[in-house]
């Protein structure tokens, strides 16, 4: 069975859609550990809830960043994690971590990459003044929001919304395709070639955008 990591910074409510999918028996998967840079990370409660072993990596014990990043790969490692899963993480994940785990790590960003990457992807939206934005789960490289794109789902904008209402309606929407993605990667349907990843089996043509349309107001 996949064994999954997950680093979080704060509330962890993606942590939260991923843990309910795998209780349900949607995700073949075990939930090994959660990793937090933030001790009173609302995330490690809910990984204590729900029987899952929760560690505080504390950034200011490393002498640098690559230090920190070899020490949480290392504890991933020591739990054959077969996944990571960045679950609102707000730091840059570093290369050692990347190559103890290629193409193994995914992030979910809200925003329709790769337009707006990087922090507050929805204020972009919202000031640029976007009819349609949206979610993008990812596998993560060394950029910025730069890696193979998995899954997206489009979300309808108006000239009204705040960064607030238009992230609201964005995190429905990353709460279904984030467990879909881990769902995907623990069957073994998932194949990057090149920037692009394939989903084996996949009953429409690659490149297709799910729409996922709570409508405006909701």
């Amino acid at each position: 069975m996949l064994q999954v990591g997950v680093l979080a910074s704060g509330r962890g409510s993606n942590f939260q859609a991923i843990i309910d999918a795998v209780k349900s028996g949607r995700i073949k998967a075990r939930l090994r550990v959660l990793i937090t840079d933030k001790p009173g990370a609302y995330a490690m409660q809910r990984a204590k809830e729900n029987g899952i072993e929760a560690l505080y990596a504390d950034p200011k014990a490393f002498a640098s960043k690559d230090d920190y990043f070899k020490a949480i790969a290392a504890e991933l490692q020591k739990r054959e994690a077969g996944l990571v899963l960045l679950a609102g993480f707000m730091r840059i994940v570093r290369k050692p971590l990347l190559d103890a785990f290629p193409m193994r790590v995914m992030n979910i960003h809200p925003a329709l990459l790769p337009s707006f990457p990087g922090l507050h992807g929805q204020r972009q939206a919202a000031d640029y003044g976007v009819k349609i934005s949206g979610c993008t789960v990812h596998f993560v490289d060394e950029g910025m929001d730069t890696g193979p794109v998995i899954i997206q789902a489009a979300v309808p904008a108006s000239h009204g919304d705040t960064e607030d209402s238009l992230s609201a309606r964005i995190l429905k929407c990353e709460h279904m395709i984030y467990p879909e993605a881990v769902r995907l990667f623990a069957e073994g349907r998932l194949e990057v070639r090149g920037k692009k990843v394939v989903i084996k089996g996949h009953e429409v043509p690659d490149g297709f955008l799910p729409l996922i349309n709570p409508p405006i107001g909701q």
